[in-house]
């Protein structure tokens, strides 16, 4: 302290020895460095020593040293000079300072005593209450505080729950507690955390819509009610029944679309034996034309089935809207307060889902139709066998019937499509079955085909679907489909399982034809029985024998004929079986199940029914033709002007033999193509088989072979008339005449063809030549009445016994029914009759004792062949009599007569007048009747 007291007396003593001149002070200030000014952190002395120079000059140092000191000094008293400048002030402030500090003294005792107040206070009243108000505000904020954040933590667990109860697939309750959470987001949206969980449900409301789709989409295939109706209340929860409709028929047109070519693509693919991936991307079109014959028929089979399943879920689904129309719970569970709003909005929906649905009936069928045509199209059935066109034709069938019952469509295009391969298939197939029956006819020996007395074409394989569907089967609500329902529809049947295009395998094979006789007889007991009770009719009283119905003339009996049509049935139906088993041949069974063959077709496709039975209307034809041109044709006796064949007969052959039968044997070369097209629609004439022997007179010139061909003609024609009424139906009304003209002119004709056929027989089975012979060397002219008739009589009778002997060895091997007996008896006793009248009038010279004779014979005649025959009257017996009688006719009444009786030939009526001659008419009378004769004659030539 001493040494630094030392330096400022010495620093004082300095600035009392340095001039007081304040010029001379300021400029030496002035002169002082910049740096020194700087900062308190400054090192002067680390300064000064870095600015001495590098060689040291002990003056100089001194110079400088001197020059510091005096800038020192200079400071120094500029700084005394300042404070003593400023004194007073500072005194003056020095005073100001104690005073504030003496007031701030007594603030702070004033303070002190106020807290200590209010503390007393705070503690005897205000902190007790107040503080229970605080905690029971806080705790109130905290409890809802906790709700809310129990709130978000549920809100933040929703994604788990909405998963599960999508996986089960609880889409309504998806969507309601999807929308409950957007709504309490809402109301916490001023939470940050919240806020992305909003955007987060909104993006899995979308995600459940797009399931709800899929869920949808789901339906189209394979209904389920309960399914349905979650995806149906999940639909009406979002405000979107109008949109899953139109949803819903999209989803049911691409079901049709993907469920045919699926089906396509799997066999075709299956076919090729390969899954090359170019067919997957063919055109369904394109798809159709690779379907093999073997794989179009259950390819079909699938492609309809798999298509019915889609109708029948639309089905399903219009009838679940049918029955939760009203239904409360489908509507929004959202309560606003605008409940009539709602009420209007529902109803409209309902309008509009009922209108949508209605619509879509058709729009889906005319879907179904265009993808079945595309695919009937695409194969060429014309080689198909009959009994598989038949069941693409049933398929079809089926399948249209579904059309109209689904929404009551004619299914035009299905008809037309499947009219194109019908009528394409059906010429070609019947051209075949035509030549087929040529050579069935000209290879048939006519023997009788065995079967059962019971037997009914019903029975045949070929007529099974009458007997399936007495009702046409596009329409079966028409009549009854089963016993115990009426009116069940395809829809009602199948609509808890099972389909309708279900392939029945092999139904065909598991059922058995039983119609075929064993040798004839239906059992060992009635073959024995047959020979037992065909015996002689001795027991046979003569009044059970005159009484009886002749079936051509239809005259009433005079008794009961319980007991005597079974007895006079014993003779006059030449049979050895009792239970008359129809007369058909193997080729009318053909014939039959090809009718049967050509029904089915037509019941199946109506459009071309008329194309049908025009067709099996030709069958008939050239089988009737056949039988004519094989035992019935012969112009020797169908000269003799008896009208065996009727016009209708002769019309009805001729027409034939124009339309059906080609008579060329060789193509024309040079015809026209007219006329080649023409030839094509006809078929040779058939010629009967080297192994049919007609000339035989041991077998009666073939009767048996006729009696199997003629009669199995008329079999054939009541068949054809028992299915009259099935044709009728189907028959298209414009087309009905044909029909009509059919039956009336040809079918109706089959029986009149008994007459020409058994006439042949009945011409050659006697010998008339031989008794014309007999009967000329008869003298008629005799003087007295004679009591015996003549010979020729004994051998006409003779011949008519043989005949009878031989029909009866005939009927050992085909049943002779009675209008056939009855014909050859009519045939021959006419022939006979009129054999005895060209025998009296071959007579030159005749007495009345002669005429009484003639009379005598043919009484004979008469009373003989009654034991022989049951045909009551005696055809032609008036023809006989009534010549024999006009010899006693006086010369006016002869007159009158021979113009009433034009029956007789000219010559027989010239002779009558010649040998009355010389007896009761003169030369002059002879002459007027002669030339009443030529009158008659005249109009013939």
């Amino acid at each position: 302290m001493e040494i630094l007291f030392c330096f400022v007396k010495e620093d004082l003593r300095e600035l009392r020895e340095e001039p007081t001149d304040p010029q001379a002070q300021q400029e030496i200030i002035n002169s002082i460095e910049e740096v020194y000014f700087s900062n308190d952190s400054f090192d002067i002395v680390k300064y000064e020593l870095e600015r001495l120079p590098p060689v040291l000059s002990l003056q100089e140092l001194e110079e400088y040293r001197d020059k510091l000191k005096q800038q020192q000094a200079a400071v120094s008293k500029k700084v005394a000079d300042l404070i003593l400048e400023k004194q007073p002030a500072y005194v003056q402030e020095l005073e100001r300072v104690t005073s504030l500090q003496t007031g701030l003294q007594l603030a702070a005792v004033i303070c002190t005593n106020g807290r200590r107040h209010l503390n007393i206070a705070k503690e005897g009243f205000t902190q007790t209450s107040l503080g229970l108000l605080a905690n029971q505000r806080k705790r109130q904020l905290l409890i809802g505080l906790l709700k809310s954040l129990r709130t978000i933590k549920t809100l933040q667990r929703t994604d788990v729950r909405l998963s599960e109860m999508l996986e089960e697939e609880d889409y309504p309750g998806a969507i309601q507690l999807c929308l409950e959470c957007q709504k309490a987001a809402s109301t916490f949206k001023h939470y940050s955390c919240i806020s992305e969980l909003n955007s987060k449900l909104q993006d899995t409301l979308e995600q459940i819509e797009e399931q709800l789709d899929v869920a949808l989409s789901k339906i189209c295939k394979n209904f389920d009610i309960s399914h349905y109706t979650k995806v149906q209340q999940a639909y009406r929860l979002l405000g979107k029944t109008q949109t899953a409709m139109d949803q819903l028929h999209m989803h049911f047109t691409q079901a049709i679309h993907n469920t045919v070519f699926q089906v396509v693509l799997g066999y075709v693919e299956l076919c090729a034996g390969n899954t090359d991936t170019k067919f997957q991307k063919l055109q369904y079109k394109d798809l159709c034309t690779h379907i093999t014959s073997d794989s179009y028929i259950p390819c079909l089979a699938d492609l309809c089935k798999a298509l019915w399943e889609v109708m029948l879920s639309y089905y399903r689904t219009m009838q679940w809207h049918e029955n939760h129309d009203q239904d409360e719970y489908l509507s929004p569970s959202v309560s606003d307060g605008s409940n009539v709003i709602g009420t209007e909005e529902n109803s409209f929906d309902r309008s509009y889902v009922k209108k949508k649905l209605e619509h879509g009936l058709s729009r889906i069928w005319q879907d179904v139709q265009l993808k079945v045509k595309t695919y009937l199209l695409g194969t060429d059935l014309s080689n198909f066998k009959y009994d598989d066109f038949i069941f693409v034709l049933d398929v079809i069938s089926r399948l249209m019937q579904v059309g109209e019952e689904f929404c009551g469509s004619k299914s035009e295009v299905l008809q037309e499509s499947i009219r194109k391969q019908s009528v394409n298939y059906f010429k070609t197939y019947h051209r075949t079955r035509l030549e087929e029956l040529r050579m069935f006819l000209e290879n048939e020996t006519w023997e009788l085909c065995p079967v059962k007395s019971s037997f009914s074409i019903l029975q045949l394989h070929e007529f099974k679907f009458m007997e399936q569907s007495r009702s046409p089967s596009v329409s079966p609500s028409k009549q009854p489909a089963s016993a115990i329902s009426t009116t069940v529809t395809l829809f009602e049947q199948y609509c808890n399982g099972g389909n309708p295009f279900e392939i029945q395998a092999d139904s065909k094979d598991d059922e058995t034809e039983d119609v075929l006789a064993s040798n004839g007889y239906e059992s060992d007991e009635q073959e024995k029985s047959a020979y037992q009770e065909y015996d002689s009719d001795s027991d046979v009283p003569e009044e059970l024998k005159r009484d009886y119905v002749d079936e051509q003339t239809g005259d009433a009996p005079v008794k009961s004929i319980s007991r005597e049509t079974l007895r006079s049935r014993k003779r006059s139906d030449y049979n050895l079986n009792k239970v008359n088993a129809p007369i058909l041949t193997n080729t009318t069974l053909n014939v039959i199940r090809l009718v049967g063959k050509y029904m089915q077709m037509m019941n199946i496709l109506k459009p071309i029914a008329f194309d049908v039975i025009h067709f099996m209307s030709q069958l008939f034809d050239y089988y009737l033709y056949a039988v004519y041109t094989f035992f019935g044709r012969n112009d020797t006796f169908e000269s003799t002007g008896l009208g065996l064949s009727s016009s209708r007969l002769r019309t009805t052959l001729n027409r034939i033999q124009e339309s059906l039968i080609d008579l060329e044997v060789s193509a024309d070369p040079t015809g026209t193509l007219t006329a080649a097209e023409e030839r094509k629609e006809k078929v040779p004439s058939p010629h009967l088989s080297h192994l049919v022997v007609l000339t035989s007179g041991n077998s009666l010139y073939g009767l048996a072979e006729r009696v199997v061909a003629t009669e199995s003609l008329v079999f054939l024609a009541e068949q054809f008339e028992f299915l009259q009424p099935h044709l009728d139906a189907v028959m298209p009304a414009a087309k009905k005449p044909f029909l009509q003209q059919f039956y009336s002119q040809t079918v109706s004709t089959a029986s009149e063809l008994r007459k020409p056929v058994y006439w042949i027989v009945a011409a050659k089975a006697i010998d008339y030549e031989q008794m014309l012979l007999l009967m000329a060397n008869v003298k008629w002219d005799v003087k007295e009445i004679m009591s015996q008739h003549n010979v020729y009589v004994d051998a006409l009778l003779k011949e008519f016994e043989e005949f009878n002997r031989r029909l009866n060895e005939v009927s050992k091997r085909v049943r002779i029914p009675l209008p056939v007996s009855n014909i050859l008896w009519e045939h021959c006793i006419r022939l006979a009759n009129r054999t005895l009248v060209e025998g009296y009038a071959n007579v030159k010279k005749c007495s009345n004792e002669g005429r009484a004779l003639m009379q005598l014979d043919f009484q004979q005649f008469l009373m003989k062949l009654e034991k022989l025959t049951d045909i009551r009257p005696i055809p032609d017996k008036e023809f006989v009599e009534t010549y024999i009688k006009a010899y006693y006719l006086t010369e006016n009444d002869m007159e009158r007569w021979i113009k009433e009786h034009r029956e007789y030939s000219t010559k027989q009526l010239i002779n009558l007048v010649n040998v009355c001659l010389g007896s009761h008419i003169n030369k002059k009378t002879r002459q007027k009747l002669l030339a009443a004769i030529d009158d008659i004659d005249r109009p013939k030539r």
